[in-house]
């Protein structure tokens, strides 16, 4: 076996072996329906805690790709999620995803955050792919109306952050607490983008195709820092970026994430501007944000001083595929290295050996953190899902794949 397709193994492995049984094994909810809102990293489940949008979209896009790209058996829980999503999330008035569930499926929070949308738009458009549901693929099609007729910017382009229940302004946007109340942000419109690759897929509207190559379009133009190669964060209405710091994940998860949307939208221009950033990004990410032992830091000031030491979960995996699409694209092996390196911590460190899943947070020097520690070390939460780390491992066991047959197709003709 090349190690290439070693590498791909061991991959799969993790999904099939660890990711993917412990959402089916503790995170389904029998007594009460959906899948519960809290697992703390000791595998105490929280069936009372409040359910999240983007918690339960992400599930059920994670176990429709795996039903799709893996196997049937993970088609249960697809459906599932689906039902929570559509039964129980869905406003029946206005439209849109609720922010936030009581455990019995009541809406405690009915704000309509624009990120949430993107998700389950992204999470549809998957089910669909999976199922053929023309059910699904509607609901998909409604959030995307939504969102334009009701979170379009139509002066200064992009998306508002968030809207009240009934589509009227806020004011109070934040994503997250952790966040600025800004009118919109890098993360939103990365997501959106996201999304609107998936319904692409799917549903080759003009509609869609005209909204798609705008959105990247902006990204590329005014989230993405040319001087630095990292993405802002916040802006106001018009483009002002309200802050200068650096958030290394966010820019490695975007990187590959454009090049997916240039090249399913086709558009030759905006592919090779994909692909030139990609590698200024990647290669921004490797000089600043890789630590000596492989893994990324989290977040730094525009001067390079980490604000956010500790290694979170979702980043390190993102950094995987997207120094390995930057090694694809460029060729440079130190982007291959990082890739592999990144993995390689993965495994030793982040994840959890004894409970299953991953650790949601890492100390400095690579050591698990509890909840006493950080409120946000747990194995499942209103943020911590399987999309990260599961994506991750569709993506690269494609990609490696992929390789693999290549490397076999050039023995063969040589």
């Amino acid at each position: 076996m090349s190690k290439t397709a070693a590498w791909a193994a061991r991959i799969r492995q993790e999904l099939v072996g660890n990711i993917l049984p412990f959402w089916m094994r503790h995170a389904v909810d029998r007594e009460n329906g959906g899948f519960c809102g809290a697992i703390d990293e000791n595998l105490h489940v929280e069936t009372q805690a409040e359910r999240s949008a983007v918690l339960n979209a992400r599930i059920l896009w994670t176990f429709s790709a795996a039903s799709r790209l893996i196997g049937r058996e993970y088609q249960e829980t697809a459906d599932w999620a689906y039902d929570t999503i559509t039964k129980k999330f869905l406003d029946p008035q206005y439209g849109g995803l609720f922010w936030m569930l009581d455990y019995r499926g009541n809406p405690v929070s009915t704000r309509k955050q624009t990120y949430a949308q993107a998700f389950g738009i992204y999470a549809l458009a998957e089910y669909f792919r999976a199922t053929g549901n023309a059910a699904s693929l509607d609901y998909a099609k409604r959030l995307f109306h939504l969102i334009e007729e009701r979170a379009c910017d139509p002066v200064f382009k992009g998306y508002l952050e968030a809207r009240a229940r009934d589509w009227r302004p806020l004011a109070d946007m934040r994503l997250s607490k952790k966040d600025l109340n800004s009118p919109k942000s890098m993360n939103t419109h990365l997501h959106l983008l996201e999304a609107y690759t998936n319904l692409l897929h799917v549903w080759r509207d003009p509609s869609l195709v005209a909204r798609q190559s705008e959105l990247l379009d902006l990204t590329m133009e005014r989230i993405v820092d040319p001087a630095s190669g990292h993405f802002r964060l916040f802006f106001d209405e018009k483009w002002h970026s309200l802050s200068d710091h650096a958030s290394y994940g966010h820019d490695i998860e975007g990187s590959w994430l454009m090049v997916e949307a240039a090249e399913v939208l086709g558009d030759a221009g905006l592919i090779e501007r994909a692909r030139k950033l990609a590698v200024t990004m990647a290669g921004a990410v490797y000089e600043q944000g890789l630590d000596k032992d492989g893994s990324l830091f989290y977040e730094a000031d525009a001067q390079g001083r980490l604000i956010d030491p500790k290694k979170h979960w979702w980043a390190q995996a993102e950094a995987v595929v997207g120094f390995y699409n930057a090694y694809q694209i460029s060729g440079d092996q130190r982007f291959l290295d990082a890739s592999r390196r990144v993995w390689d911590y993965i495994e030793a460190k982040v994840v959890d050996k004894v409970h299953g899943e991953w650790h949601a947070k890492l100390s400095p020097e690579g050591i698990a953190l509890t909840a006493a520690e950080d409120p946000d070390a747990q194995l499942a939460g209103p943020w911590k899902c399987p999309y990260h780390n599961a994506r991750l491992c569709y993506e690269m066991i494609g990609r490696l794949e992929e390789q693999t047959k290549e490397q076999t197709n050039g023995k063969r003709t040589s």
